[in-house]
This record gives structure tokens, C-alpha cells and sequence, in this order.
């Protein structure tokens, strides 16, 4: 395998990455900033109030996005197990 390859590797699993997780990031992203509003124009200063919005968003995501996420996770680690040269399972 040559350092290109490996690169190529890298490059696809950093994109990968980013499309799994750059979802339930944005939620949570949302779902804090929303609930800092919120904060912020009731004066209510809680600090663990955006947890449970929170866990609840993702939980909901995570439900809703798996069949995305696996499918993306599988297609590249069967590429990847392709590369290596084995024979196939």
C-alpha cells in the first residue's frame, strides 16, 4: 500500500467523519442555542437545563439517522476490507 493510498484512506474516513457525526452536531448545536435564548430572555440561569433537551434531540436523531450512518459506515469499511485484498466474507 503506498503513501498515497493511505492518504486516500485518511481522506475518506475524515469525510465519513464528518457526514455521520456533522448531523447530531447541528442538533445539538440548535437545540443549546435555542435553549440559550430561552435562558436568556427568562433570566433563568440553569446550568443543566439544556442536557435533557438535549439527550432527548439526539436520542431522537440518532433513531432516525442509524439506517444513514450504517450505511454509510458499511459501504467504506467494505471498501477498505476490499483494498486489503481478502477474500470477500
Amino acid at each position: 500500500m503506498s503513501p498515497i493510498d493511505v492518504t486516500e484512506i485518511s481522506r475518506q474516513a475524515l469525510y465519513i467523519m464528518m457526514l455521520v457525526s456533522g448531523p447530531l452536531m447541528f442538533l445539538a448545536l440548535l437545540v443549546g442555542v435555542a435553549i440559550a435564548l430561552v435562558q436568556a430572555l427568562t433570566q433563568i440561569q440553569e446550568m443543566t437545563l439544556t442536557f435533557v433537551p438535549k439527550l432527548f434531540v439526539l436520542f431522537i436523531a440518532i433513531l432516525i439517522l442509524s439506517p444513514f450512518m450504517y450505511g454509510l459506515l458499511s459501504d467504506f469499511m467494505d471498501e477498505i476490507y476490499n483494498n486489503i485484498g481478502l477474500p470477500p466474507i
